[in-house]
């Protein structure tokens, strides 16, 4: 069976490879995927403790579990893809203007 621990491990796991990326990789786009892992793992945790924590009485008539877990989720989803579509915009002009996505020469940018 599996349980709440199996989530947490499985979301610690994505957000240690969240970070790793983060900080090893000097590519804009490889900065954005640890970026999106990171949310990701957030994900994870939100709709686990949202199934493990419901105590059978539920808000719904319906005798269903309440979904503020799976709600946060969404809100994160939706952010994640309006960070995306920000973050690609801004690649893809620094790439037009410098040839390069390399975020180490991104203090040219500078006024």
């Amino acid at each position: 069976m599996i349980t709440l621990e199996h989530f947490m491990v499985l979301s610690a796991i994505v957000f240690g490879c969240g970070v790793a990326t983060i900080l090893t990789k000097r590519n804009a786009i490889a900065v954005l995927i640890g970026i999106e892992l990171v949310l990701n793992a957030a994900n994870i945790n939100l709709v686990a403790f949202n199934r493990y924590s419901w105590s059978g009485e539920a808000v719904s008539a319906g005798g269903e579990p309440a979904v503020e877990g799976i709600m946060f989720a969404l809100f994160i989803i939706v952010v994640a893809a309006a960070e995306a579509a920000i973050a690609l915009g801004i690649i893809l002009n620094f790439y037009n203007m410098h040839s390069t996505v390399d975020i180490e020469r991104a203090n040219l940018m500078k006024g």
